[in-house]
């Protein structure tokens, strides 16, 4: 059966009724957002494989208790974010570099979070100054601590509304805009001392 044309429900449905292509289905279209969003938490592209695995071991395994009210997307997120912020707090790492790499050798994913500016014609000299900023960024966003760098994340980098953020995390509406206001807040704090 060909799954493709399938909103996620109705593969959750066909995976729960013990068909392989779909739980195929659903890795193939969530594995590496969830891998992105991961990777970007932890900085470190081998541990982020293994997370990205567990999490979707553990959603497969609870598919049963997927709500198909809510986006299969935010389910599965959800389920990430939540793994890896227990494995920093278990690991009780502190920030780490933005510019480790994201990807394996070779497959074109050795760059860490960059900000993809349009090609406006640019001169060389803008061309490298945005990119001292875009390290500038990321050095900040690696000091916030974990819930501030998952929601300013999730809204920057991934561009998911408010409240799929507060979905994600498990967390009221007021306390995801909070982190990203704090957030940013910091953000600003830091790049403004990295300026001075």
């Amino acid at each position: 059966m060909e799954y493709t044309e399938l909103d996620d429900r109705d593969v959750v449905g066909h995976a729960l009724e013990g068909r392989q292509s779909a739980f195929g289905e659903l890795l193939s279209r969530y594995e590496r957002p969830v891998f992105s969003l991961v990777v970007r938490m932890v900085r470190d592209p081998s541990l982020a494989e293994d997370l990205a695995q567990e999490a979707f071991i553990k959603a497969f395994n609870a598919l049963d208790r997927y709500d198909p009210s809510y986006k299969f997307s935010n389910w599965i997120f959800k389920i990430a974010n939540n793994l890896t912020i227990d494995h920093l707090r278990r690991r009780k790492l502190d920030t780490v570099s933005l510019d480790a790499p994201t990807g394996g050798e070779g497959n074109g994913e050795t760059e860490g979070l960059r900000m993809q500016l349009p090609d406006g014609g640019e001169t060389p000299e803008e061309y490298t100054e945005s990119r001292e900023l875009g390290g500038r960024i990321e050095a900040a966003i690696g000091h916030l601590r974990p819930e501030y760098r998952t929601a300013i994340l999730l809204r920057h980098v991934e561009g998911h509304a408010y409240d799929e953020i507060a979905d994600i995390m498990e967390l009221p509406l007021g306390t995801v805009k909070t982190y990203i206001h704090r957030g940013r807040s910091e953000l600003k704090e830091l790049l403004q001392e990295v300026t001075a």
